[in-house]
């Protein structure tokens, strides 16, 4: 019986370390910013980590509305002038995707995954 007891007492020590870590939260994730002002978006390239989650955080410093899209990675969202939001992508292959801001056709960025 006592090592039972054992066994249940490291069981309920590795089930309380992991409730008190908790699952892995957006605030966690490496945040790579993006800028969007009336027909520019900085930086061009927007450099982002590969086959790994990551938060991509838009804010909208101009004076009309925005929208973050790219066709490829099938991801779009509209921001108020002012407005920051984000968008969490579990995981991108390598590679080079267009980004462009769908209200202001001029506005061309590349998200490259590395």
């Amino acid at each position: 019986m006592g090592a039972s007891i054992g066994h249940a007492a490291a069981f309920l020590a590795v089930f309380a370390a992991g409730l008190t870590m908790g699952p892995a939260q957006a605030d966690d994730l490496p945040v790579i910013k993006v800028e969007m002002r009336d027909g520019i978006i900085t930086p061009t390239t927007i450099e982002v980590p590969a086959n790994t989650r990551f938060k991509l955080e838009i804010t909208n410093s101009g004076t009309s509305p925005v929208e973050f899209e790219s066709t490829e990675l099938k991801r779009e969202k509209a921001l108020a002038a002012g407005s920051t939001s984000s968008i969490i992508f579990r995981t991108i292959d390598p590679g080079t995707y267009d980004v462009f801001d769908d209200f202001h056709p001029e506005a061309k960025a590349k998200l490259v995954a590395k």
